[in-house]
């Protein structure tokens, strides 16, 4: 029973942390929030394989003092691909409608 319950946490606590769950799954502003936390310096992501986008994008910041992000954005990719490839009609369908996840934007002040 112990077992299953760590198996369990773990899992949950990956899809949590996945790229693919952040991008697909949340909020668009979500998502961007949290690459904004990170300083990431993409400027907008592409919907389609947006897992693999997310976790890249983590990857072009500033480096985490702690050491502890990189190993698991390294396994977060394969998973991000996996789970990109399945929400592929849905990703095109958002991409063609709504264009590119934004991370920083500017106020059409002119």
């Amino acid at each position: 029973m112990f077992k299953k319950a760590v198996a369990l946490g773990a899992c949950s606590w990956m899809l949590s942390g996945c790229g693919s769950a952040l991008t697909v799954l949340q909020d668009d502003a979500d998502a961007s929030r949290e690459l904004r936390k990170r300083k990431t310096y993409c400027q907008s992501i592409p919907r389609i394989y947006s897992g693999l986008a997310y976790d890249f994008c983590v990857l072009h910041a500033p480096p985490d003092p702690s050491g502890v992000l990189v190993p698991f954005v390294l396994l977060d990719l394969p998973l991000s691909g996996a789970v990109d490839t399945l929400s592929l009609p849905y990703t095109i369908y958002r991409q063609v409608s709504d264009g590119n996840l934004s991370i920083y934007w500017r106020t059409g002040r002119y």
